[in-house]
C-alpha cells in the first residue's frame, strides 16, 4: 500500500510534520485589523490574511512510500514517533544529524537506547490485528467534513495503520446509497441520515451507527443579493430554497426558523433537495431565492457576489450539530480492530481540527482540488470565523462560526426525531431514547475520547433552547405538540 503521509524519519530529505502546538515563527499567526473597507478591499485584506496565517510548512510529507502491510505502516508510525520525541520540536535538528552520520547510524543508535521491536509489538497489541487497511471513505465536498478530509493529507488515518482513500461524493443520497450497497466501508453523513436509514425512512432500514459528530453549527442561510431588502422572514413567502438533502439539519433548521416566524414550510414557500457544489449556481441563475446549506458554499456565495449572508445557523441553535461520520453495524462487529482504528484517527482528527490555530493549516490542506475544490480564502474565512457577509462593509470575528466536538449527544438525535415526526418523515409511535441510544453510541465515543487523552461529557442528555424555546429531552412529544406549525 501508498501512503503520502509518512515521512521516513532517518531521511534527512524527507520532512516531518509539526504538530498542533507549532509556535515556530513560521507558524506564528498575524493579526490584521480592518475598518471600514470596499468589497474589493476587504477581499485584499482577506487574502493577505491568508497569505500571512497559512501554516508554511507542507501539512505532511509527500513521501508516496509503498508499505507491503498495515503491520509495515505501523512500523513507520512507530520510529517517527520515537525520532520526533528524541529531537523535539526542530526538525532541522534531526535533518542536520542525518546528514552528518547517516540514517542507518542515527537507527542503529536509537536501536541501542529503545527496545525498538518491544515497542512496535506493544503498538501492534494495543490495536490488535487489522482486519482489513485500506479502506473506501466517501465525503461531501464541505467544510462540514473537515476532519474526515484532513486526515488523509495530514497522516491521521497513517497513525493508526490505515490507508484510507477518501472519495468526494456529489450528494447525500449517492453516499447514503454507495455506503448501504458497500461501496463505502464508512461515510460522512448527515447527522440525521443513520437515524433514518436505521428506521427505514427514505430507504430500506438497515442497522446503522455514528459514533462521532463531525462538525457543531457552520451553516448560514444565503439569500440571494436582490432580496437584501427583505430580512424580514415574513415576507419570503413564494420563495424558493435549497437544501442538501431530506434528512438534514439544514432542512430542519430551515423549517424551524421560518415556522418560528409563522412561515409554513409546506406551503409558504418552497424546499427543494439541492446537492451542495450546486447551490451557488442555482442562485445566480435564480432557480432559487436562498438556501440554508453547508459551507464553504454560503462564502462562496458572497465571493462570487451573487448572495449574502442572511444569519449564521448558530444563532438559530447555539452549538448544534450538523455532520457525522457513520458506518453500518455490520462494518463494526465485523472489522471491530478496523473499525476501532478508523474511529480513533477521526476522533483524533476532530480534536485537532477543534483547535483554531490549526484551522489556517487545514484550509490550506482541503481546498484543492481532490478535496473541496475551492480557492483557500473561501475555505479559511470559514474555518477561521474572519469573513465578510456581503452586506456590511466589514470583517466580522466569529471563531466558532464553525466548530468540531465528535461527541454524539443522545439529547441532540431525540431533537432530530422530534423533528422528523413534526414534519412526517417518520409517524405512529417513536422510542425516542431507544432509537437514539442505539445510533448514537455516546459511550464508545466517550471511551475513545479518554484513551486518546481528552475528557468526554459525564452525561449523554441535556436541554436546549432553541430560538428562545426550550427543548426539555424527556417530553418529546409535548414538545412537538407545542408547535401552532407542524404536519402531525
Amino acid at each position: 500500500m501508498t501512503n503520502k503521509s509518512l515521512g521516513n524519519p532517518y531521511d534527512a530529505d524527507a520532512r516531518l510534520v509539526h504538530g498542533n502546538s507549532c509556535r515556530c515563527d513560521s507558524c506564528a499567526a498575524e493579526a490584521s485589523s480592518a475598518g471600514a473597507l470596499s468589497d474589493r478591499d476587504r477581499q485584499r485584506l482577506l487574502e493577505q490574511q491568508v497569505e500571512n496565517n497559512t501554516h508554511r510548512h507542507a501539512p505532511a510529507a509527500a513521501t508516496g512510500e509503498t508499505f507491503a502491510s498495515s503491520e509495515d505502516m505501523l512500523d513507520r508510525v512507530v520510529e517517527s514517533a520515537i525520532v520526533r520525541g528524541v529531537f523535539g520540536h526542530s526538525d532541522n535538528s534531526r535533518r542536520d544529524f542525518i546528514k552528518l552520520v547517516g540514517g542507518g547510524t542515527l537507527a542503529a543508535v536509537l536501536g541501542t537506547m529503545i527496545p525498538m521491536d518491544k515497542v512496535k509489538a506493544a503498538v501492534k497489541d494495543s490495536f490488535g490485528p487489522l482486519e482489513k487497511s485500506k479502506l473506501k471513505v466517501g465525503f461531501v465536498p464541505i467544510t462540514c467534513a473537515t476532519p474526515i478530509i484532513m486526515a488523509q493529507p495530514m497522516g491521521f488515518y497513517a497513525k493508526y495503520g490505515l490507508d484510507v482513500d477518501v472519495i468526494k461524493t456529489a450528494g447525500w443520497a449517492v453516499a447514503r446509497d454507495k455506503s448501504l450497497n458497500g461501496e463505502y466501508d464508512a461515510s460522512h453523513m448527515l447527522t440525521p441520515m443513520p437515524l433514518a436509514m436505521s428506521m427505514g425512512a427514505g430507504s430500506t432500514a438497515t442497522p446503522y451507527i455514528m459514533p462521532a459528530v463531525e462538525n457543531i453549527n457552520g451553516q448560514a442561510i444565503v439569500l440571494h443579493n436582490k432580496h437584501k431588502n427583505k430580512r424580514n422572514p415574513k415576507d419570503w413567502k413564494g420563495f424558493k430554497f435549497g437544501v442538501p438533502f431530506d434528512y438534514s439539519m439544514h432542512n430542519f433548521l430551515l423549517r424551524y426558523y421560518v415556522a418560528e416566524h409563522g412561515i409554513d414550510p409546506d406551503q409558504d414557500i418552497q424546499i427543494r433537495v439541492v446537492p451542495p457544489p450546486e447551490m451557488v449556481a442555482n442562485l445566480r441563475a435564480g432557480n432559487l431565492d436562498g438556501y440554508l446549506s453547508p459551507d464553504p458554499f454560503n462564502q462562496r456565495a458572497v465571493y462570487e457576489k451573487v448572495g449574502f449572508l442572511h444569519t449564521l445557523t448558530k444563532d438559530i441553535w447555539e452549538g448544534h450539530p450538523c455532520c457525522a461520520f457513520a458506518c453500518s453495524q455490520k462494518f463494526a462487529t465485523e472489522m471491530p480492530n478496523t473499525y476501532a482504528a478508523l474511529f480513533k484517527a477521526i476522533v483524533d482528527a476532530t480534536h485537532y481540527s477543534a483547535k483554531a490555530e490549526n484551522r489556517a493549516e487545514i484550509a490550506k490542506a482541503i481546498s484543492p482540488k481532490n478535496y473541496l475544490n475551492q480557492p483557500e480564502i473561501v475555505v479559511n474565512q470559514v474555518l477561521t470565523g474572519r469573513y465578510v457577509d456581503g452586506l456590511e462593509k466589514k470583517v466580522f470575528d466569529v471563531p466558532d462560526r464553525i466548530d468540531f466536538d465528535p461527541f454524539p449527544w443522545h439529547s441532540m438525535a431525540v431533537w432530530i426525531l422530534t423533528q422528523m415526526k413534526r414534519w412526517g418523515y417518520v409517524k405512529g409511535d417513536i422510542d425516542y431514547t431507544g432509537i437514539a441510544e442505539q445510533v448514537y453510541v455516546a459511550a464508545e465515543t466517550g471511551k475513545v475520547m479518554r484513551e486518546l487523552g481528552y475528557t468526554p461529557p459525564s452525561k449523554t442528555y441535556e436541554n436546549y433552547t432553541i430560538m428562545g424555546k426550550e427543548f426539555d429531552y424527556t417530553k418529546p412529544e409535548e414538545y412537538i405538540n407545542s408547535f401552532a406549525i407542524k404536519r402531525v
